[in-house]
């Protein structure tokens, strides 16, 4: 319902999505859901997003993603 806010795709067809953002002071439709990174290998017949799981100890309640970025060493 609050959709994706930004993609990044790497060379080999994998692509991070950031999900999520919420402007304090706009309505959100879910204002207490956390913000989300999901990844889709778009070499796959039928891709499809795969939310992917954050480490404990981040603080997801006020995790509202604005963008995203990778990079490749």
């Amino acid at each position: 319902e609050v959709g994706s806010e930004d993609i990044d795709i790497l060379p080999n067809g994998l692509a991070f999505i950031s999900s999520g953002l919420k402007y304090q002071g706009l309505k959100s439709p879910e204002p207490d859901k956390p913000g989300e990174i999901f990844l889709m290998d778009l070499n796959e017949d039928n891709p499809r997003a795969v939310e992917l799981r954050i480490s404990r100890g981040f603080d997801l309640a006020s995790f509202t993603p604005h963008g995203i970025s990778t990079f490749i060493d």
